[in-house]
């Protein structure tokens, strides 16, 4: 009698441990505490005693929904002292649960994904990504939007119980700026969103490409949240049409800040004010927008994050020859989620490390080439990468026809009382407890506050900043 094959073989497990060099985790426990979703989720997702669990009863793991609940920040892997990358160990379990039909634990870790993280639409997409495991996006969307509609019935009869008439205001609707509005909405408080843009989702619909999250995806999950009864106020800038002081006379008890990180940095070389030299996220919004763009044959993106990776699979799916990534650092070092940059290499982008530009050039006012030169890497700087230094006399020059700078996103933020502190990064300060500012009442949480981040560390950012604005609240009125 021929005997059954087992699931997870030796091979597969030694394959993980010589790949991901398993045994020589430390079991420090650094995965679960920088995990988002571990801090969302509480006691329901550990990935540190599931990684435990794969080794130890990998047919058990195979049953579990934590299987399916990273959502793919790599927050763990850019902390672990052996730089173990678990997303992709998950991801390896979660195609043999495919193949052999464990699906049923994904039912029971979505039912806990629209229970407890807001915007679940949303982040099945660009966070949790069952479709990696070979799973039908299409069909776990239209069960994801079934069961927010259920929930929806539920919260919408709790806060008509328990209204509370307080007004709070958030500025911005990125993911941290609608979590909490839906947060506080769904508590039955009074929230109404102030958005600069003719359309609410911040950097959602300014910046992630259509490719990444669908647009009407993100109007459906948006509508949810306005179905709450969360008033919006959209093509209204604060600081130009209104300003705090006028919130405040509005009777709003609360302000949340969520205006993103919007503001391009400038490179400080010759050239950058040339025809075909364009910043990442102009050309992200425009693209989203649905405007006509016209890109060059030969596209160099520059930068090493999430935004530079999106900027040039867009430049090649609108029709450029090729598009080479310029980074200063090592791959390794590179900001960007590293499946990003694989998926992004397999599309056909070039990556050339240790490479900065120097100078860009063009004739009659539109740009050629330009001119680089190569990096290598130092002593560790503030950031505890090593610092990039320039090697002399290694100049070369490469062909090109537009340049996109994805260089690094600041938050704009002239129009805020001078009584809010901020950092030296020019992010916004906040009590890391409470996510209160240095002005009493006025919150600030997502890449406002820490520079640009994934989507669930805002939603994370959102969640802790509304329970706080709730215990402000109720403080007020104790």
């Amino acid at each position: 009698m021929e005997t059954a094959k087992p699931i997870i073989s030796k091979e597969d497990i030694k394959r993980l441990l010589d790949v991901e060099k398993l045994k020589y985790c430390y079991e420090c426990g650094i995965c679960t505490a920088s995990c988002s979703v571990a801090e969302l989720l509480g006691k329901d997702y550990n990935p540190r005693s599931f990684l435990e669990k794969i080794f130890l009863n990998p047919k058990e793991a195979l049953t579990s929904e934590e299987l399916w609940l990273c959502a793919w920040c790599y927050r763990c892997y850019k902390r672990c002292p052996q730089a173990l990358r678990l997303p992709e160990i998950f991801l390896f379990m979660r195609k043999k649960a495919a193949i052999y039909g464990y699906t049923e634990p994904f039912k029971k870790a979505l039912s806990k994904i629209v229970e407890n993280i807001p915007l679940p639409l949303v982040t099945m997409l660009v966070c949790f990504h069952p479709e990696r495991a070979t799973l039908n996006i299409g069909k776990i969307l239209a069960e994801t939007e079934k069961m927010l509609k259920d929930q929806m019935k539920t919260k919408k009869r709790k806060k008509a119980a328990k209204f509370s008439g307080e007004k709070i205001a958030v500025i911005g609707s990125g993911p941290a700026g609608l979590t909490v509005a839906y947060e506080l909405a769904r508590k039955g408080h009074n929230v109404t969103i102030f958005e600069a843009l003719h359309e609410l989702g911040g950097m959602l619909r300014k910046c992630i490409p259509e490719y990444r999250l669908p647009k009407r995806v993100l109007t459906k999950q948006i509508q949810f949240i306005k179905d709450l009864g969360v008033e919006v106020k959209t093509s209204v800038t604060v600081g130009n049409d209104l300003n705090f002081g006028d919130l405040w006379k509005e009777g709003y008890r609360a302000i949340f800040i969520g205006v993103g990180a919007h503001k391009s940095q400038k490179l400080k070389i010759e050239g950058g004010d040339l025809e075909g030299v364009i910043h990442a996220l102009n050309f992200l919004w425009s693209t989203n927008c649905g405007e006509k763009m016209e890109v060059g044959k030969n596209v160099i993106v520059i930068g090493g994050g999430n935004v530079a990776i999106d900027s040039a699979k867009t430049a090649l799916a609108l029709g450029a020859k090729e598009v080479t990534i310029l980074y200063r650092r090592s791959k390794e070092e590179m900001p960007a989620n590293p499946w990003d940059i694989k998926e992004a290499e397999n599309e056909g982008v070039k990556i050339e490390l240790l490479v900065a530009p120097k100078t860009i050039l063009g004739e009659k006012g539109r740009v050629t080439d330009i001119e680089c030169i190569q990096m290598q890497l130092g002593e560790p700087d503030e950031t505890g990468r090593r610092k990039p230094m320039p090697i002399e006399g290694s100049e070369f020059t490469r062909k090109a026809d537009m340049v996109i700078l994805a260089i690094g996103e600041v938050p704009d933020l002239e129009f805020l009382p001078k009584e809010i502190e901020l950092n030296d990064d020019g992010t916004v300060w906040v009590n890391p407890i409470t996510m209160e500012t240095s002005l009493q009442g006025v919150f600030a949480g997502g890449d406002v506050a820490t520079g640009p981040a994934t989507v669930i560390e805002a939603i994370l950012a959102g969640k802790r900043a509304a329970a706080s604005i709730e215990s402000y609240l109720e403080h007020l009125g104790g």
